[in-house]
């Protein structure tokens, strides 16, 4: 009585978009620099009070943010960058192959 449609009928075919890869890379790498800059910025606070505490001396927070948590945030972004870019060339070229299987089938 109805007829249902199979998935391959029911989804359109979109050409993956090279300008994507850069966005998405960049918004991911934007967001996970931000996470690591909190993270790094809190076990920064931690060790700069557990070093005041041993030491007996005043904490001087401005270190948690330029020695620990800035460095930190650096690092791992430009590293969540390569990968990124890397990972999202790599579906890119996927998805244009697939793509064009599946336009030519």
């Amino acid at each position: 009585m109805f007829r249902r449609k199979t998935r391959s009928a029911a989804r359109e075919v979109r050409k993956p978009r090279l300008y994507m890869v850069a966005l998405r890379a960049a918004f991911f790498t934007f967001l996970v620099t931000l996470l690591s800059f909190a993270v790094g910025l809190l076990l920064g606070i931690v060790g700069v009070l557990v070093y005041a505490y041993v030491e007996k001396i005043k904490p001087d927070m401005r270190l948690a943010y330029l020695d620990v948590a800035a460095p930190f945030a650096v690092v791992v972004g430009l590293v969540v960058l390569v990968l990124t870019v890397a990972m999202e060339i790599k579906h890119y070229r996927q998805s244009k192959t697939l793509g064009g299987i599946e336009r030519a089938g």
